[in-house]
């Protein structure tokens, strides 16, 4: 199964494009490139993108931008899938509670849950399967695999 994840931001974001849990393409690019690699890589079975949830806390610019740009990578995906059928909207807690059971989880918990299951990053002599994964492309990695964990009903 072939899942593009994304991990948005204001103005750049980092995806990862998965075959089954084995890393075929990462990266973090402006968003105008992110919306091209989703029109472009359209033929993935699943397209998950964190969905941004409210928590009850201000926010502030970086956010709605961040919201605006979601509906752009969205609004690019309905030419290939106009009934939005491979779209999964994944929110931060639901990476939380799937990878490490808790909704107090940190950054650091999700990596290495994340390691713990795929194998640690290596070195460059001898790269593992999460070698190069880096800052928020640990994010789309966490949501491409809750995507794909919950197509598989686990």
């Amino acid at each position: 199964m072939k899942i593009l994840a994304i991990d948005p931001g204001p103005m750049a974001s980092a995806f990862v494009l998965m075959d089954g849990e084995r890393i075929c393409l990462k990266g973090k690019k402006l968003n105008e490139d992110i919306r091209d690699i989703v029109f472009a890589l359209c033929d993935a079975d699943i397209v998950a993108i964190e969905k941004i949830a409210s928590y009850g806390m201000a926010v502030g610019a970086d956010v709605f931008e961040t919201c605006v740009w979601t509906g752009r990578f969205i609004e690019r995906m309905t030419i290939r899938d106009p009934l939005l059928t491979r779209l999964r909207r994944i929110p931060r807690g639901d990476v939380k509670m799937h990878l490490c059971k808790s909704m107090r989880a940190k950054d650091g918990n999700i990596r290495q849950a994340l390691i713990d299951r795929l194998g640690a990053p290596g070195t460059k002599k001898a790269p593992g399967a999460t070698y190069g994964v880096s800052a928020d492309i640990w994010a789309a990695l966490a949501v491409g695999i809750t995507a794909l964990d919950k197509e598989r009903g686990l």
